[in-house]
């Protein structure tokens, strides 16, 4: 079932268009195993990701399997990358390497198998590509080892190019949560509040129906809401009492202080981070500020971290005040509704408290 020569160049000049314009990192994978699968007519196809700090081997995709991680020379892939070669197995289950445990799992048969290693510029093994099993059940040939090798080239870049954008990713939420406390320190507020903020962030989000890639940004950046506090007073920030009038104008200028260190930032979380410190005090009926927006003006961001912050601040003690009972904060949110805050979000947090308030003994203050 080879290709010929036009016809392989064909397939791969069509696969290649194809992913060019997949901007999802899952669907992105997704079509980099199917190009190496289907250019040997496989069933299956596995892109393994090598960790030498922790010596081991983990799938960034396996199909029809579940994650599967094992020690780094472990099996016929890490015999692979051990060896930098690649390995034209057709008969799996008599060879050595083999791990039958992975097929005693899953139930499927590993019949055949063809594994390349994949490499950096450095020509370090980073990695490999694994396709199992022939669709017709014949064996793989060194023909489908060429084949397979053409789509190894642009897989390795394309891994490559993903694990720097995760590792930029990474640094930014290190950037955004190590901000975000140094804003909540100064303003003595409880250690835990970062974090009892984003995962109630999270949680709302998720019942409101966003998708798991919005939830997600939104719980890596509510930490930043009140990042403006760097450029307030400590003895406004921390005045035992309620503010006057000028003080609390003063105090107010932190959501827009905020805006304005992150919003020339083209990075996506500092993009997102920066809504959130501008519109989490706009308030539902147009009363918030700093631009008194009103309904869904306000970014869904906005209004999911204000009432994550809310909850939280209620049932913290401040310098200022102490905290309020549960029945109290239930109340004020029943109150609040469609005033301060979004009546469809307070009627899901209503509905789903009891998972707020394990999220608030999950992370509580020492």
């Amino acid at each position: 079932m080879n290709r010929s020569s036009d016809e392989l160049l064909a397939f791969i000049f069509d696969r290649i268009s194809k992913i060019a314009s997949i901007h999802e990192q899952d669907e992105l994978l997704c079509e980099l195993a199917n190009m190496c699968r289907d250019i040997v007519y496989a069933d299956r196809c596995s892109i393994w990701i090598r960790d030498k700090q922790q010596g081991i081997l983990w799938t960034k995709i396996a199909q029809g399997q579940a994650p599967i991680t094992m020690g780094e020379y472990q099996g016929i892939v890490g015999s692979a990358v051990e060896q930098n070669h690649s390995l034209i197995i057709n008969d799996v289950q008599a060879d050595s390497h083999f791990n039958h445990e992975v097929d005693k799992q899953s139930g499927y048969v590993t019949r055949r198998m063809i594994v390349i290693p994949m490499h950096n510029r450095s020509s370090e093994v980073v990695g490999a590509i694994q396709v199992i099993n022939t669709k017709g059940d014949i064996p793989f040939s060194q023909t489908d080892l060429k084949h397979l090798h053409f789509s190894s080239l642009y897989v390795a870049e394309s891994i490559k190019t993903m694990l720097l954008i995760e590792e930029t990713y990474k640094t930014q939420k290190e950037l955004i949560y190590i901000m975000g406390e140094t804003g909540e320190n100064r303003s003595r507020e409880t250690g835990q509040h970062v974090k009892r903020v984003a995962e109630y962030s999270y949680l709302l989000a998720k019942l409101y129906g966003l998708d798991e890639k919005a939830c997600s940004i939104l719980r890596d950046v509510s930490p930043m809401h009140d990042i403006g506090k760097i450029g307030i007073a400590d003895a406004i920030l921390n005045k035992p009492g309620r503010l006057d009038e000028e003080e609390m104008r003063i105090m107010q200028t932190h959501a827009t202080m905020g805006y304005t260190i992150l919003k020339h930032s083209k990075l996506t979380l500092l993009k997102a981070a920066a809504i959130v410190a501008h519109e989490h005090h706009e308030k539902y009926d147009g009363t918030g500020y700093p631009k008194g927006l009103q309904g869904e003006a306000i970014h869904i961001y906005g209004r999911i971290t204000a009432i994550a912050d809310v909850f939280d601040a209620l049932g913290s003690e401040r310098v200022y005040k102490k905290a309020w009972s549960d029945e109290a904060i239930l109340e004020l949110f029943v109150r609040e509704r469609g005033r301060h805050f979004d009546p469809a979000l307070v009627d899901l947090f209503l509905t789903h408290q009891e998972q707020f308030w394990a999220i608030r003994d999950r992370f509580s203050d020492v």
